[in-house]
């Protein structure tokens, strides 16, 4: 099945497809993770995104019922160099393409991917649409630059009713805005009572709750585009232990009074390194984010810069002056990734019980 990718900017790229014979269209991104492909394809952050594989041999461990961060992909669809047909792995079910076929996902593989990130780190993302080979290229092109993509997509992947994940430890509300499963899993290994919350919801609805934290997770697309969630933080600084990753991280930002800007290319894989400020140490990360907070703008508000990234040195990480809050903008709960950032969840805990004796 013959297919090519094709970018607004003009760039053609002709392979082969695989998973649902559909065409697709989306913001394109690269990934420069080694493996992890399960968790990437699953992953809510990665919404309304075509995400190019860095690493050219992609599928071949399979795909595994333990691996997945989320039930349904928010993805659009994957670009690789080399599809594996024939994974090895012990822990294997179905190859990647089965499971785009069932999950109606379209790929494309056999493309130069490294030529395509030279593309994207010069240009920046791009809007891109993988069709069928004898797709009118001029056609595309100009369809692809009047297109408008949603910018809801903190709404598309969040959970519309809370649910519970329960446990006989600290009461924890993790308010969903595109949550991966990994962020529940490292809570209900410290023990947590876990109540995942939408996007949605109030300061009110959650103090109302009494729990003695709140995590806001990762989710996709520009944190400005979450004015709601802004007065929700807001409404519970100070009142309560907050804990925020990647796109939490952001909303903390703007909600004491920062900005954020969006990066030429962004961070994602899982060999980000990320300098601790304060302890003077340094960690590989898992990042996926394509915006970052402005780090001229903390300089009038309360919050600490706690975090660098070690390749641009833009902001990786942030604390509160005042109140019982901090944020990171990279993964600490892996998935893929290293483990190095895992203690953060730690701190988090002794955060919730330190506030919790006073």
């Amino acid at each position: 099945m013959k297919k090519k990718l094709i970018l607004e900017s003009g760039e053609v790229f002709h392979g082969e497809g695989f998973g649902a014979a559909l065409e697709t269209a989306g913001e394109v991104v690269f990934n420069t993770g080694m493996t992890g492909y399960q968790e990437l394809i699953s992953d809510p952050s990665y919404c309304g995104q075509i995400v190019c594989m860095t690493y050219p041999l992609i599928g071949n461990y399979g795909i595994n019922r333990d691996d997945y961060e989320s039930i349904e992909p928010a993805i659009k669809g994957l670009i690789v160099k080399e599809l594996c047909d024939f994974p090895s792995n012990f822990r294997t079910q179905i190859t990647l393409d089965e499971l785009f076929k069932k999950k109606n996902l379209s790929g494309i593989s056999g493309i130069d991917t490294r030529r395509l990130t030279r593309v994207l780190r010069n240009h920046g993302v791009v809007k891109g649409k993988i069709v069928n080979a004898d797709a009118d290229e001029d056609t595309t092109v100009a369809e692809l630059k009047s297109t408008t993509f949603p910018t809801n997509q903190v709404e598309m992947v969040s959970t519309k009713t809370p649910y519970a994940n329960p446990g006989r430890g600290l009461k924890v509300v993790l308010v969903d805005f595109g949550s991966k499963l990994g962020i529940i899993r490292e809570l209900s290994q410290r023990n947590c009572d876990i109540t995942v919350v939408s996007q949605d919801v109030t300061a009110e609805e959650i103090l109302l709750m009494n729990p003695d934290g709140v995590m806001l997770s990762n989710g996709p697309g520009d944190p400005e585009d979450n004015q709601q969630a802004l007065e929700m933080i807001r409404g519970i600084l100070g009142k309560v232990p907050i804990f925020g990753i990647c796109l939490g991280h952001q909303l903390i930002g703007l909600a004491c009074g920062a900005k954020t800007f969006k990066l030429k290319f962004g961070h994602r894989g899982g060999n980000h390194p990320v300098l601790d400020l304060e302890k003077n140490k340094v960690a590989i990360t898992s990042q996926n984010h394509g915006y970052a907070v402005d780090q001229e703008s903390l300089k009038e508000t309360d919050l600490i810069e706690t975090h660098i990234a070690l390749n641009d040195r833009t902001n990786e990480g942030l604390k509160h002056k005042i109140y019982p809050c901090f944020s990171v903008q990279y993964h600490p709960e892996a998935s893929p990734g290293p483990e190095d950032a895992n203690y953060l969840f730690d701190d988090f805990i002794e955060m919730m019980e330190n506030f919790k004796n006073k």
